[in-house]
């Protein structure tokens, strides 16, 4: 992807960004799984196809969590049987094209993304749940105080570490630094209620911690590419 370059392991699912280009140079022997797909395939009713990947709850994991147009999640070794076979079936589908084949092919996927989407939302916890002590108190800090306007200084402090140290720290273990995981937790939240609640854009800003509303639709627009009310309306399309 680019000039970067991704290593696999068993278990490892790839989320690639919608226009991203990917190559396998490199590639050893192994086994897996691809499936490419436009949005339209869900039924997407969106006002265009850039908003709709980011409107769409089972497409955001493909574009809302990295800069770097891709996400590296990990599917559990219990889990991983179930997700060959599913990708299996969507293949037979596709393949025979009997009777009903876009019907039970749309069903198909749509769990593999709800099981992906599950997995992108389970990425901080289970962080927190292995034997990492510093990043369960991290997220803990960041969960409890999102909605106030803390900085990496505040995080740093609360742990009891540098800010040089702790960006770091995180940065290795995670792949992001303190500053992105504070910001997507407050636009985590910020989709929700522009979504599920009638709150202007600037009540919603105020409380996911932007007091300035201005500079919460230029972070919102430059992380999702729509503004906060351009979403609400993708977001509830019928």
């Amino acid at each position: 992807m680019g000039d970067r370059e991704w290593r696999t392991e068993a278990g490892d699912a790839y989320v690639v960004a919608p226009g991203e280009a990917v190559g396998t140079d490199g590639f050893g022997r192994g086994e897996g799984w691809t499936v490419s797909f436009r949005p339209e395939a869900l039924g997407l009713q969106a006002p265009d196809v850039v908003l709709s990947w980011r409107a769409h709850p089972l497409l955001f994991p493909f574009v809302g969590g990295t800069a770097e147009g891709a996400q590296r999640l990990k599917v559990p070794p219990e889990e991983r049987a179930s997700w060959s076979e599913r990708f299996s079936a969507l293949d037979v589908e596709l393949g025979r094209r009997r009777d009903g084949y876009r019907e039970a092919a749309l069903a198909h996927l749509t769990l593999l993304l709800v099981e992906v989407s599950r997995l992108a939302a389970d990425v901080v916890g289970n962080l927190r749940l292995k034997d990492e002590p510093l990043l369960a108190e991290v997220f803990g800090f960041i969960e409890e105080h999102y909605g106030e306007p803390i900085s990496l200084k505040d995080v740093a402090r609360a742990v009891g570490l540098s800010s040089g140290y702790l960006t770091t720290v995180v940065g290795r273990k995670t792949g992001r630094t303190v500053l992105e995981w504070i910001t997507e937790r407050r636009l985590a939240e910020a989709r929700k209620l522009l979504v599920e609640t009638d709150l202007s854009a600037e009540e919603v800003g105020l409380r996911v911690g932007y007091g300035d509303p201005g500079y919460f639709a230029r972070i919102f627009r430059r992380a999702h590419g729509a503004t906060p009310l351009g979403w609400r309306r993708a977001g509830r399309v019928s």
